[in-house]
């Protein structure tokens, strides 16, 4: 018999995905459970999915966490430098060295009240759907200590690597692309430049409207997010470097091979 996984998932908004990965849950096509939801916002409408299917839910309202931060201590086990030289989001030139470093630390209050409700459960990845929020290092390394892959998984509405950002969608279509589609990769220190796991692509027609393409692309989102959630549950996803015609690894490469 196949291990049920444990899932805790964080979300923004409306929990379309969660949605689907409940749905997944329970009708046995994920060998999964989910042990919490967490929100970064007080309102978010997928907190009524969570509740409407009995499953523990949280908020850290990351609004209030930053408006207050220098009011309080930052963690103990928090280094700033160490996190800024980590992080692969913005750049690290010294003319922004002070404001970046300042943004990080901004941050870290709420993500240490996100790993301190996280605690009280025992879960084995964690599911990004819809969470609004780019993770510093600080978070995802307390995430993935002691584990031989990544244990945070996201999903992005454009084929990466094109359209990082919030708003894939909206740059397909912008862009004149003639295939769009959804990608779920494991979180890294950079945004959305994790390693692929799972693809799915559309035609983009003259008559799609950025509303059309959007819909596409969510209703391929519910599919694959399930998808790859079951491959780590079966234990079928590995790390691997990917190396250069010289057999030199490229910077930033690691790749997700699907074993058989």
């Amino acid at each position: 018999m196949q291990k049920t996984i444990k899932l805790g998932a964080l979300i923004s908004g409306g929990g379309t995905n969660l949605q689907a990965i409940i749905d997944c849950c329970e009708s046995g096509k994920i060998n999964a459970q989910m042990a919490f939801v967490g929100s970064d916002t007080p309102n978010a409408r997928g907190l009524e999915r969570a509740k409407q299917h009995n499953i523990p839910h949280f908020v850290v309202d990351y609004t209030q966490f930053i408006k207050t931060h220098q009011e309080h201590p930052l963690p103990v086990d928090y280094d700033p430098e160490e996190i800024y030289q980590k992080q692969n989001i913005f750049s690290k030139s010294s003319e922004d060295r002070k404001k970046v470093k300042q943004l990080l630390s901004s941050r870290i209050l709420a993500e240490r009240s996100l790993l301190n409700n996280m605690a009280n459960y025992d879960f084995d990845l964690l599911v990004l759907a819809g969470f609004m929020r780019n993770l510093t290092p600080y978070f995802i390394d307390r995430i993935n200590t002691g584990h031989p892959l990544p244990r945070i998984m996201n999903i992005h509405p454009a084929l990466l690597p094109s359209f990082p950002g919030t708003d894939g969608y909206g740059d397909t279509f912008n862009y004149g692309c003639k295939v769009g589609g959804c990608t779920v990769h494991f979180v890294d220190y950079g945004e959305d430049s994790g390693p692929i796991i799972g693809q799915k692509s559309f035609a983009v027609t003259p008559e799609d409207t950025e509303e059309s393409i959007r819909k596409k692309g969510l209703a391929l989102e519910w599919e694959l997010y399930p998808e790859c959630i079951q491959l780590f549950a079966e234990n079928r996803l590995k790390l691997q470097v990917n190396t250069s015609k010289k057999n030199r690894p490229l910077k930033n490469r690691l790749t997700v091979v699907v074993l058989n």
